[in-house]
């Protein structure tokens, strides 16, 4: 085993950059590869059965070429269908998946109001709701399912023009008022959305807690390097470079080029696998 652990954070698209960036502050000694499935971007446009076929498809290729320590799946669409299929397949890789942030939202919350803004296919899985009834029981939880947020954040971070009233548009069902209360907790169950969160701070009708999942996968990780595989804590910072590969046709355009450089992805690379479409 090296000294330098490698860590795999994949995704449909650039929401796993949340992941990475808190991954990154525990695990500065770590070699990083990103991916991003951006040809099959974005997955909520898949049925089960195709999105299975296709992150499976993907992840053996990206495990043959990076060997990976661990893997993250920094989607939770991809996690709350896809895990127990790649654990099966990879039985001595150690996977750490993405949940909705429901139970430290529903232990924070001081107003008993909680809303969870996901893609509307997390809202619909029967795993959403099977959180909240087991750790927000005693919460009125609002699930909003928003098609395009997502996709503004894709468009953020590639430097296109992004609206306030298109994002005020998505977020805008989570704020609820009801007999003197109102939503104080709005749990970000999608890795995209943290990508908005100035934004979301910025036009919000009044402050809340924006649960972002992010910090407690990074810890998920770390324990998993310290305590299952025996890497050492880091002991100093350190300055490695990274990689992010892309399953689409085209390269990353100058502006997130220059995003994804500053984060030291110094490697920035295509592994085209076009989605085919049943």
């Amino acid at each position: 085993m090296s000294d330098v652990p490698k860590i795999l954070v994949f995704d449909s698209g650039l929401g796993g950059l949340t992941v990475f960036a808190e991954t990154v502050l525990l695990r500065p000694d770590a070699r990083f590869f990103y991916a991003a499935d951006d040809a099959g971007f974005p997955y909520g446009r898949l049925g089960e059965t195709q999105l299975i076929a296709r992150v499976m498809a993907v992840m053996e290729r990206l495990i043959a070429s990076t060997a990976p320590d661990v893997v993250v799946v920094a989607c939770n669409t991809a996690s709350t269908l896809v895990l127990p299929h790649l654990r099966s397949a990879y039985p001595k890789l150690p996977f750490v998946g993405t949940v909705p942030a429901v139970k430290p939202a529903a232990a924070q919350s001081r107003s008993h109001m909680i809303s969870v803004l996901a893609t509307p296919g997390t809202v619909a899985r029967d795993y959403t709701h099977d959180l909240v009834r087991t750790y927000a029981a005693h919460c009125e939880v609002t699930l909003v399912g928003s098609r395009d947020l997502a996709s503004l954040a894709e468009a953020y971070m590639k430097g296109e023009p992004v609206s306030d009233a298109e994002i005020l548009r998505e977020i805008a069902p989570c704020f609820i008022e009801a007999e003197g209360k109102r939503t104080d907790c709005i749990v970000l169950a999608c890795t995209h959305y943290p990508l908005l969160l100035a934004e979301f701070a910025r036009l919000a009708p009044w402050p809340v807690d924006w649960i972002d999942p992010a910090p407690a996968i990074a810890r998920r990780v770390d324990h998993v390097l310290r305590e299952d595989l025996g890497f050492a804590s880091p002991q100093a910072a350190t300055s490695l470079s990274h990689r992010a590969l892309f399953t689409g046709a085209k390269l990353p355009q100058p502006a997130l080029d220059k995003a994804l450089r500053a984060r030291h992805f110094t490697e920035i690379l295509l592994d085209p696998m076009p989605l085919l479409v049943e």
